[in-house]
C-alpha cells in the first residue's frame, strides 16, 4: 500500500513538537559529521535500572484489585507467572500413579504407611501415609510438605532443643515437641483425616537429588554446563525453566493426582499446610491447583524475605511479584496463616489487611485468618493449634478436640520408605541429568504437538508458546507504559535532520538516549534500526549514516536509533557489557537474581516497546513503523514485533555469521541468555509467533537474513525490503 510522502512541514512539525517538549538540555549542539551523543563523556542516563537490583530481601507489598474482573485478569498472568517460572507452562503429561503403599504401623486408633511413587521418569515422591482407624466413608485429606527441618521426615529436635522449647512455651510435651512433623500427622488423623508427610527433594528418603545440590549449591558446575551434558542451575536448566522449585511443585501436583484416588479420601475435601520451606510449597501449590479447599501456610507469608533456599527461588517467579500476592491467587480456598519473630513478625500490619480487603472484594470475607505468635521461627504447639482449628472449621471434621494427645514417634526403621522395598533409585550426576532430560524430551514433544505445521491449531499455539513469551520479556505493547520522546539537540544533514534526545518511559522510570534521522521528503514511515552497539551502530566512524540507514532516508523513510539498556551511552566507560548484573548473593544460582529482575534481553525488549509506545503517543505519529535489528540485535527486534502486535507493519533481521540460538548458551552471566527461551522453541518459534500475532496480510511479514561476513549488500537487502513492501 502506498501511503504516499508527507510534507516537510508536517515533518518539522512533528520533530519540533519534540524539541518544545524536551526538559533537560545537555551539551552543545551536535558537529556535523560526529556520531551524535546526549550526554556528556562519563554521564549515564537517569534510568532506574541502574539503580540497585530487588532480591529476596527486598519489600513485596501486595495491591489488592478493585473489582473481581480486574483481578480474574491480574490472577491469571501471575499463575501464568508461576508455571512458567515452574517449568509446569504447559502441564507436562499426568498419567495414573503407581504407587508402592507397604510397611503397615499400626497405633491403635490411627495406622502408618511407607509410601513412594515416580512422579515422572527419574524423580519420586516418597513419604508417610497417616490413616484414621475406626471410621467410615470417604475422610478429609491434609498433606504436609515438610520444609527446612533437619533430616526432613525423620527430624528430631533433640534433648538441648526441646529443653528451651518446653522453657519458652513454645511447646508443652516432651515427645510432640520433639517430633512436631509427627505431632501434626498424628493429630490430624485422630481428628479424622487422611494425612500424607512427604519429603522436599534432598531429604529423608528423597535423595535422588542430594541435599547438598537441593539446598546447598553453590557453585556452577562446568562438567555438567554443556549443550551435550547439563545438570540442574546451568544455563542449560536455565533455558529450560527446570528448577528445584519447579521440581517440588510438580512433585506436590503429583501428590494430589495420587492421593485424591484412594477410596477413603474425599477430594471435594483437601488441606494443605507447611511451615517455612513447606509454607513457600503450601502456597505454591495452592497458587497453581485448584483441588485444595483449604491452605495453612506457617511462617512464610510476608512482604519481607521471600524465601532464602535455592528450593524457594526460580527465575521469573517474584518478578513484580510476591509471596503476598501468591496468597491471593488461593482465593476463594480458605487461607490460614501464621507469623513469628522472623522475617513475617509484621503480617498482621503489612499483608494481612491487604490480603482482608481482597478477600472482602471477593465477597469471602470469613475465608482469610492470619496470626502473629511472639516465638522463633518454628511449627510449635500453639501454631498446630491454630491450624487444626482452621481445618476443624474448612474441611468440617465436626465436634472433634483440637487438644494433642501423647503418640510413640516412628522409628527411622518404621519410617523410611527404602527399609522394606525392593529396590532404590539411583543417584548422582547420571540420575540428575537422566531425569532433566526426561523432562526436555516432554516438552520437545509437547511443542512439536502444539505447531500449526504439526496439526496444532494457530489459536493454540499463540496461546500457550506465545503465553509463554509472554511472561519471558514481561511486557507487550498494552503494558509498554506511557512513554514519550523528548529532543535535545537537531542538526541539519545532506537531505534530512539528525534529532537526538529522549525515549523516557514515565511509568516504569526509565530513560534511553535516541537519534532520529527525518528526510527532508518524510513519507510517514519510519524504522526502528537495532544494533548490538545502540544508536552509533547507525553510523560509519566518521559519522555518515551506514549505507543500509542511507537507503532508507533515501526513500523518504525516517530511521530511528536508541540506546537499549547498557549499550551506547548506558556504558560510560565505553565498554560493552559482558556478564549480567548480580544480586549480592555468593551462590552462583541465577535464580537469585531473575527470580526477581527480568533478564537483560528482556529488558531491552522493553526499550523496544517504550520507543514503539513514544512514537504512537506522540502529537504527529508515523503512520507504520518497522522493526530492524543486525546481528543478535535482529532476535531481539523480532522479539519486539511479537510482543508489539500489528503495531509493527514489517521485522527485518540481519544474523551475522552462525546462526544464533539462545540454545548455545552455556554460561549463566552470558547477557544474552534469556532463561525459558528453549523451553518456547528457542528463535524458530519467535518466528512462527510474529506471523500469528500480526495481521494475516501477507505484506506484514519477517525477513531473517543469515550471512557469513557485514558488507553493504547484506545490510542493505534489508532496507530494500523494508522499502519494497
Amino acid at each position: 500500500m502506498s501511503l504516499g510522502p508527507v510534507s516537510r512541514r508536517t515533518a518539522l512539525q512533528w520533530s519540533s513538537a519534540a524539541l518544545v517538549s524536551a526538559t533537560i538540555s545537555i551539551g552543545p549542539r551536535i558537529a556535523r559529521g560526529a556520531i551524535p551523543r546526549v550526554l556528556a563523556n562519563g554521564q549515564k542516563p537517569a534510568d532506574k535500572r541502574l539503580g540497585a537490583l530487588k532480591d529476596l530481601n527486598g519489600y513485596f507489598p501486595f495491591t489488592p484489585s478493585k473489582t473481581p474482573e480486574e483481578w480474574a485478569k491480574r490472577a491469571e498472568y501471575v499463575r501464568r507467572q508461576i508455571l512458567v517460572a515452574c517449568g509446569l507452562w504447559p502441564m507436562p503429561a499426568r498419567p495414573a500413579i503407581e504407587a508402592t503403599i507397604h510397611g503397615k504401623v499400626d497405633r491403635g486408633d490411627y495406622t502408618i504407611e511407607k509410601v513412594y511413587f515416580e512422579s515422572h521418569p527419574g524423580l519420586y515422591v516418597t513419604g508417610s501415609l497417616y490413616r484414621p482407624k475406626n471410621v467410615t466413608g470417604k475422610r478429609p485429606v491434609v498433606i504436609c510438605p515438610h520444609g527446612h527441618w533437619a533430616n526432613g521426615r525423620f527430624h528430631d529436635h533433640g534433648e538441648a532443643k526441646i529443653k528451651t522449647e518446653l522453657e519458652s512455651g513454645a511447646e508443652t510435651d516432651p515427645v510432640s515437641g520433639r517430633h512436631p512433623l509427627q505431632a501434626r500427622c498424628v493429630h490430624l488423623a485422630r481428628m479424622g483425616c487422611v494425612v500424607f508427610l512427604y519429603d522436599m527433594l534432598g531429604n529423608a528418603d528423597n535423595t535422588i537429588l542430594s541435599a547438598g545440590l537441593v539446598h546447598g549449591f553453590a557453585k556452577q558446575r562446568p562438567e555438567l554446563s554443556t549443550p551435550e551434558r547439563w545438570g540442574l542451575f546451568s544455563a542449560q536448566s536455565e533455558l529450560r525453566c527446570l528448577n528445584i522449585l519447579g521440581l517440588q511443585t510438580w512433585n506436590s501436583i503429583r501428590v494430589l493426582d495420587w492421593i485424591t484416588t484412594l477410596p477413603d479420601v474425599d477430594p471435594d475435601k483437601i488441606g494443605v499446610t507447611g511451615a517455612s520451606g513447606g509454607g513457600t510449597q503450601t502456597f505454591m501449590v495452592g497458587a497453581v491447583d485448584p483441588r485444595p479447599k483449604a491452605l495453612f501456610p506457617a511462617v512464610m507469608v510476608s512482604t519481607a524475605m521471600q524465601g532464602g533456599c535455592t528450593c524457594e527461588n526460580a527465575t521469573y517467579l517474584r518478578v513484580n511479584t510476591g509471596n503476598i500476592e501468591f496468597a491471593a491467587l488461593i482465593a476463594p480456598k480458605h487461607l490460614g496463616m501464621t507469623a513469628a519473630n522472623d522475617w513475617t513478625r509484621e503480617l498482621e500490619t503489612k499483608g494481612l489487611p491487604e490480603l482482608k480487603q481482597h478477600f472482602a472484594m471477593l465477597q469471602i470475607s470469613d475465608r482469610v485468618r492470619g496470626k502473629y505468635l511472639p516465638f522463633e521461627h518454628n511449627y510449635n504447639k500453639p501454631s498446630r493449634r491454630m491450624m487444626y482449628e482452621f481445618f476443624k472449621e474448612t474441611l468440617e471434621l465436626g465436634d472433634v478436640s483440637v487438644e494433642e494427645r501423647e503418640f510413640k514417634p516412628l522409628s527411622h526403621e518404621e519410617a523410611s520408605v527404602w527399609v522394606g522395598a525392593p529396590t532404590q533409585p539411583k543417584t548422582g550426576d547420571d540420575a540428575e541429568i537422566a531425569l532433566l532430560q526426561a523432562f526436555d524430551a516432554e516438552f520437545k514433544q509437547q511443542l512439536k504437538s502444539l505447531s500449526p505445521d504439526n496439526g496444532g491449531t494457530r489459536d493454540e499455539y499463540k496461546a500457550v508458546v506465545g503465553g509463554g513469551w509472554d511472561i519471558l520479556i514481561g511486557r507487550n505493547l498494552a503494558t509498554a507504559g506511557t512513554a514519550k520522546l523528548e529532543a535535545t539537540g537537531s542538526v541539519e544533514r545532506d537531505g534530512f535532520h539528525e534529532y537526538s534526545g529522549w525515549v523516557k518511559n514515565e511509568t516504569y522510570g526509565e530513560a534511553l538516549p535516541a537519534v532520529m534521522l527525518l528526510p527532508g521528503g518524510w513519507n510517514g514511515q519510519l524504522t526502528i534500526w537495532l544494533t548490538e552497539t545502540g544508536k552509533a551502530g547507525l553510523f560509519t566512524a566518521e559519522g555518515a549514516p551506514k549505507p543500509a540507514v542511507q537507503k532508507l532516508i533515501s526513500a523518504g523513510v525516517a530511521v530511528f536509533g536508541v540506546d537499549l539498556l547498557y549499550q551506547g551511552e548506558f556504558n560510560a566507560d565505553g565498554k560493552a557489557l559482558t556478564e549480567t548484573p548480580r544480586v549480592n548473593n555468593p551462590r552462583e544460582f541465577l535464580g537469585y537474581t531473575l527470580g526477581y529482575n527480568h533478564p537483560v534481553f528482556s529488558q531491552r525488549v522493553h526499550d523496544v516497546l517504550s520507543t514503539i509506545a513514544g512514537l504512537r503517543s506522540h502529537d504527529s505519529p508515523p503512520q507504520v513503523i518497522h522493526l530492524a535489528g543486525e546481528n543478535k540485535a535482529g532476535v531481539i527486534a523480532l522479539a519486539a514485533a511479537v510482543q508489539a502486535g500489528d503495531a509493527v507493519k514489517k521485522v527485518g533481521a540481519l544474523l551475522i555469521g552462525p546462526v544464533f540460538r539462545f540454545g548455545q548458551i552455556t554460561d549463566i552471566r552470558d547477557p544474552w541468555l534469556l532463561p525459558g527461551a528453549v523451553r518456547y522453541g528457542d528463535v524458530p518459534a519467535l518466528q512462527t509467533l510474529r506471523e500469528e500475532v500480526v495481521t494475516r496480510d501477507r505484506s506484514a511479514g519477517i525477513m531473517m537474513s543469515y550471512q557469513e561476513a557485514v558488507n553493504d549488500t547484506t545490510t542493505t537487502a534489508i532496507a530494500t525490503w523494508l522499502i519494497n513492501g
